[in-house]
């Protein structure tokens, strides 16, 4: 049951990141730009820890705590990146953040303190951990503030 859960996540992050990557290269605003870069280093480092974890990359421990790393540092500019209320037709970001900010920004440092709390990656049976703590975030705030 926890590996098909881990499965679950490791597909559910390979997805979020892949839909995404199209949006990015449609967004001509600066502001939703910066956004969608912060957001994608963040899916890139999933992406990372969901290949290791389905077996379709090798696992490198230095890599895994490096995504791990990415996802904290990054995680913490969220609120700064969406502060502003910019638009953009690529955006994925739906209107509820700003109409729900205290708690868009919570599940902001609800990633953060995930990611901070993973333990060192020293074998690929560890990730699995590492997903679901962060994976749960990740699915948090997208359920509420991302158009699906």
């Amino acid at each position: 049951m926890k590996s098909a859960r881990i499965l679950a996540l490791a597909t559910l992050a390979s997805i979020t990141m892949a839909s995404g990557l199209a949006a990015h290269t449609d967004a001509t605003n600066p502001a939703v730009i910066k956004r969608m870069e912060v957001m994608k280093a963040i899916g890139g480092s999933m992406k990372t820890l969901a290949g290791m974890a389905k077996g379709e990359m090798a696992f490198e421990a230095e890599k895994a705590n490096a995504a791990v790393a990415t996802i904290a540092e990054q995680g913490m500019m969220v609120p700064a990146v969406f502060e502003a209320n910019e638009t953009d037709p690529a955006t994925e970001a739906l209107p509820a953040i700003w109409e729900n900010w205290d708690d868009f920004a919570k599940k902001a440092d609800d990633m953060v303190m995930a990611a901070k709390g993973v333990a060192e990656i020293t074998e690929q049976g560890a990730i699995g951990a590492a997903l679901g703590q962060i994976g749960g975030t990740c699915k948090a705030c997208h359920d509420d503030y991302r158009k699906k």
